[in-house]
Parts: structure tokens; sequence; C-alpha cells
């Protein structure tokens, strides 16, 4: 029955990612750029030389590596080889959650972020990813969205809070966001990107100290941010969300009732102005996940815990 009625969602009317009014989206990218911005601004024109640059190179940054950082096959094996350590993902989640949260502070309720922090690190305990300190937190903003870095940090906006209605649905959401952080979508952007050709030394060397290599990194992160994955990467975290609410004890379809609910906004709001930038359509994503599940959680009996939900006041 809940998998008919999620799949009724696909058949809401349509609506258009423009929306009029207060663009977040927008305010987050200029934000979370303006430090990459700073840099650039300040740095040298590079001295013409007689020998050109190797291609990779040239395409990858701006600006050159130091004089002291060769680009070699080294670079090259880590940008198809290599993989960040638990180290620089947890510098690169930082530095991005840091942007993040210069552009929207964090709800002053100690009490709420107490809870969702509880909620979502028992639902992340049913990940596997047992080498990740996680952070959750509640962002002041109306805009309806929720976001994820690397290295577990993990933002949920008022917004979407005031549309959840029991402890199930939101696990179901931080559960699709923590699922971001195990697959390592984000990650796996900054490493396909075209810095990582001028900077995978830099980021295989295990650094210490200034944190420029990432800020420069964060230049692409902060796209990623401010317009999102792809869509077989929501997908995929919609899929793992509910997996790791049902290992924790939810009713599986506290993401997919969410879902449901922002299909069913009216067209044109402007609290999901950024929403439609960074995700699928609500009803793309419930008609994926209909034909994903296909009845394999019917037999699931989980809580939905709506007397203990903590409600804004």
């Amino acid at each position: 029955m809940k998998i008919k009625l999620m799949l009724l969602a696909v058949s809401l009317v349509s609506f258009s990612s423009a929306s009029a009014g207060f663009d977040f989206g927008k305010l987050l990218e200029e934000r979370l750029s303006k430090e990459l911005n700073k840099d650039k601004q300040t740095q040298p024109t590079p001295a013409q030389t007689t020998t050109p640059a190797p291609a990779a190179a040239q395409s990858a940054a701006a600006s050159p590596p130091p004089a002291n950082q060769k680009i070699d096959a080294r670079q090259l094996g880590f940008a198809l080889f290599g993989d960040y350590s638990l180290e620089e993902e947890n510098r690169i989640g930082r530095q991005i959650s840091g942007n993040l949260l210069g552009a929207v502070p964090l709800v002053r309720d100690n009490k709420l972020q107490n809870y969702v922090n509880l909620v979502g690190k028992w639902v992340a305990l049913q990940s596997g990813r047992q080498d990740v300190t996680w952070h959750f937190g509640v962002l002041d903003t109306e805009a309806i969205n929720a976001f994820a870095a690397p290295g577990g940090y993990i933002f949920v906006t008022k917004g979407l809070y005031r549309l959840l209605n029991n402890e199930a649905e939101l696990a179901g959401v931080l559960g699709h966001e923590i699922a971001h952080v195990t697959q390592k979508h984000h990650l796996k952007v900054l490493k396909q990107s075209s810095l990582i050709g001028a900077l995978g030394q830099a980021a295989s060397s295990k650094a210490k100290g200034s944190d420029q290599v990432v800020q420069n990194l964060i230049g692409n992160g902060a796209e990623i941010m401010a317009r999102g994955l792809d869509k077989n990467a929501e997908h995929e975290a919609d899929r793992a969300g509910m997996v790791y609410a049902a290992r924790a004890g939810y009713d599986p379809w506290g993401l997919p009732s969410v879902l449901q609910d922002m299909a069913a906004l009216p067209a044109g709001d402007n609290r999901t102005s950024l929403l439609y930038k960074t995700h699928p359509h609500p009803a793309d994503r419930l008609a994926a996940l209909g034909e994903a599940v296909d009845g394999r959680l019917d037999a699931v009996r989980g809580k939905e815990l709506a007397d203990r939900f903590y409600r804004i006041k």
C-alpha cells in the first residue's frame, strides 16, 4: 500500500525549478566560493616560458603549482587509482562545513541540535563507517534542503525540519545524507575534477598546517554544494538511507513520506529554489525508490516515534 501511495506522487503537478524571491542557492554559491575568488585575485600572473606546460596542468587550475611541486606520474596515479585518506577527507569536510556555516548559521536551540545529533549518530552507526566522527546540525533558514560534506558533516535546514512529522522521517532524511558520506559521493566528484591534475600530488602528500590546497579544492566543492550531485548518486543515497533507517529500528517509509510532502508543495515556492538545483524532483525520486524497493521492505515493522519527535517552537 505504501509503495502504491509513493508512486502516486509521480502523477502530481509538475514543478518549475525556477522560483521567485530570495535565491538561497545563489547566496550559498557566492559565499562558499568567496575565499577562493579572493585567493585567485591576489595570485600573481605566471611568467611566460618557452616550454609549454603539460596539458593536464594547463586545464586543471588557474595558477601553476609551486616551483618545488612537480607534476609527475604519481599525480596521474592518484587521480586514476588513489583515494583520500581519512585525514584528508576530514580536512575537506571541515572546510566545506565552515564555508557553509559562514553563509548560514545553526539554529540557536541547543535541545534541537542535541536531539538531531542523537538521532543522526544512531542512524550513522548502521552505516558501517566507524572511522567517521559524525556531526549533525539544523541550519537557520526556511529553505527546504539538506546537505552532507565529507568526514561526516550533515546539515538539515529549518525549513525541511518543519516539514517532518515524526522521528522516522528525520531518520530517513539523515540516512540519505549519511549515505552520501559512506559512498564518498562528494570525494568522487572532487577526484574527477580538473583540479586533481595540478593538486593531486599535494593532496596525496598529506601536507600538514595550511589548508590552502583544501581551500582550492573547495572551489569545486562550492559548486557541488550549490548545484548538487548527479541523479544516480541521489537515488543511491535514497536507497541506502531507507536501509540505514530500517536497521536503526525506524519505519523505513519515513524518507518516502517526506518526499511525498515535498512533491506536494506548490510550484513557485521559494523555499525549494535550491532544492531543485541540488536534487532530482521528489516525484522522480519516489518513482526510482518504488522501482528499486519493489516490496522488499513491506515486512519491516519499524517505529515512527511521533510522540518523541522534537518540534521547533
